[in-house]
């Protein structure tokens, strides 16, 4: 069916296993979608040589061949995600002439290293071990209380200053003269213009939380010379037009002589470039006592702020504070979220019988809905369940270190992990309305997670609040909004609730009550 809207924008939404391009325009107070390209994102494990010993410094260990040995490292497929997106976005522009800005999201802390415009090599992904090296390298350099009370952010192995620290004991770092987050790297190739958008760059670790400028002390704690830090951008702004190759390609504009500048309908508009920071611009709230939940591979769970909370008790509580859309702070922690059951899924797929195998996940979700036993209830967030693997038997091998029964088959074990979630959300929402002296009337379900009735079902007994699920396409949602201000095809003066209006008036929601 033909959107009723001059389609316009497009968004680039670059999950962790998937990417899509999808167009978007604004007609009657409504945002009208149409989905264009979906493509996977898919991580490589490639042979890396690492030293065999490392000391604690910066760039400083023996690099001769005698003294490395063989690993594996889990990199970023990039070349292959923006020829995939690359395609998408040539079909947005068959399909919607008047098209007029991109943006693009991701997500975070994950980079690339440019010297003189090129990439040095594919970006190391998040879930690589490295990291746990990394913490070490900067906590002996700065106590971490004191690092929470700077940056305000939940310690995560994978923080970009954690990567950067283990990437600078390689000598990479001392070839670079840029560290690019991914959405800005996909921007560069799009415009040819570096800048780092400030939502992502919140997620680094680099950012001083109360300033929303680069910390140049932390960045040298981490061995990255701070003149590697791009100028920092806000969603909204323009990043730059098309560059006149990338124009041609996607034949976008009208470039008849090799002087030619790009067709100027077309810019690259900084969005939240942190896939959470989109998804919560549409999140349809109704009252500030209101929590999210932004679920996918992983769970961002809750609220949003004016100010940070940098509290002793919000340090040991592991509660981050990122930068979000208009000023806000997404005060929140990071849990676990549908990756393990992906996860499982995908080792059934792989190692189970024919009969198991072909089990999709609406039959597993049913035949888990009708299990009538209690079940464990382990921890989602614990580092096991990090890396890639046979998720099933960590949740065993977690259950029995605890003393615990584990759950016996697929319907069980995806029960105890649904349940698991809920439970963490729970607790997650509950330290967050004491730590912020704000209470939580109603949780906001959205992206893939809204889907799971199981999921929304167990999360509003769990934590005894109503829940609304949706939308769906979040993200998505969150990025075309921000752009639609932005070049004036809604009101310019718009604030959040505004955009939300939007939001509630577009999709629907499904309410879930205790």
């Amino acid at each position: 069916m033909e959107s009723p809207a001059p389609l316009t924008l497009a968004a680039v939404d670059l999950g962790a296993t998937s990417g899509r391009v999808i167009l978007g325009g604004i007609a009657e107070g409504r945002l009208h979608m149409k989905h264009i390209a979906r493509f996977p994102n898919s991580p490589l494990h490639l042979t890396e040589t690492v030293p065999a010993t490392a000391d604690s410094g910066f760039g400083s260990a023996d690099r001769s061949a005698a003294e490395h040995t063989p690993a594996e490292g889990l990199y970023s497929n990039i070349s292959s995600l923006y020829a995939a997106l690359e395609d998408g976005l040539r079909e947005a522009v068959r399909a919607a002439p008047g098209l007029r800005s991109i943006g693009i999201d991701s997500w975070a802390v994950d980079y690339g290293l440019l010297r003189r415009g090129r990439l040095l090599g594919l970006p190391h992904h998040y879930r690589d071990t490295r990291s746990s090296h990394g913490v070490d390298l900067v906590h002996a350099r700065i106590d971490p209380a004191d690092l929470y009370a700077r940056n305000g952010l939940q310690h995560l192995d994978f923080n970009t200053v954690f990567q950067l620290a283990a990437e600078a004991e390689t000598g990479l770092l001392d070839l670079a003269d840029a560290v690019v987050l991914i959405p800005d790297l996909i921007a560069y190739w799009l415009t040819g213009t570096i800048r780092a958008e400030l939502t992502n760059a919140s997620t680094t670790g680099l950012l001083r939380v109360e300033e929303t400028t680069w910390d140049s002390e932390l960045a040298s704690l981490a061995g990255a010379d701070p003149v590697l830090l791009p100028e920092l951008i806000a969603p909204g702004q323009p990043i730059g037009a098309l560059t006149e190759a990338v124009a041609a390609r996607l034949s976008a504009g009208s470039l008849p002589s090799a002087t030619s500048t790009p067709d100027p309908r077309i810019t690259v508009t900084a969005v939240g470039s942190h896939d959470t920071a989109s998804a919560v611009v549409a999140v349809p709230f109704t009252t500030e006592n209101s929590a999210f939940i932004s679920s996918g591979t992983w769970s961002l769970v809750g609220l949003e702020l004016d100010r940070p909370v940098l509290s002793e008790a919000a340090r040991d509580a592991n509660f981050t504070n990122e930068g979000g859309v208009d000023g806000t702070v997404r005060f929140l922690k990071n849990v676990s979220g549908l990756w393990l059951l992906s996860e499982s899924m995908r080792h059934w797929h792989r190692h189970s019988t024919d009969a198991q195998r072909s089990a999709d996940l609406q039959t597993l979700l049913s035949e888990a809905e009708r299990v009538t036993g209690e079940v464990p209830i382990f921890d989602p967030s614990d580092d096991r369940f990090t890396p890639p693997g046979d998720m099933p038997t960590r949740i065993a091998d977690w259950c029995r270190e605890h003393e615990i029964r584990p759950p016996e088959g697929p319907a069980e074990i995806v029960r105890s992990i649904l349940e698991s979630l809920a439970e963490a959300y729970r607790e997650t929402i509950e330290t967050a309305e004491e730590l912020t002296g704000r209470q939580v009337d109603v949780v906001h379900i959205v992206g893939g997670g809204s889907q799971n009735t199981l999921l929304c079902r167990l999360t509003a007994e769990r934590t005894g609040r109503p829940v609304v699920a949706g939308p769906v396409e979040a993200t998505a949602i969150g990025n075309l909004l921000v752009q639609a201000r932005a070049i004036g095809e809604v009101e310019p003066n718009s604030d959040l609730a505004d955009l939300r209006r939007i939001v509630r008036d577009s999709f629907p929601v499904i309410r879930y009550e205790p």
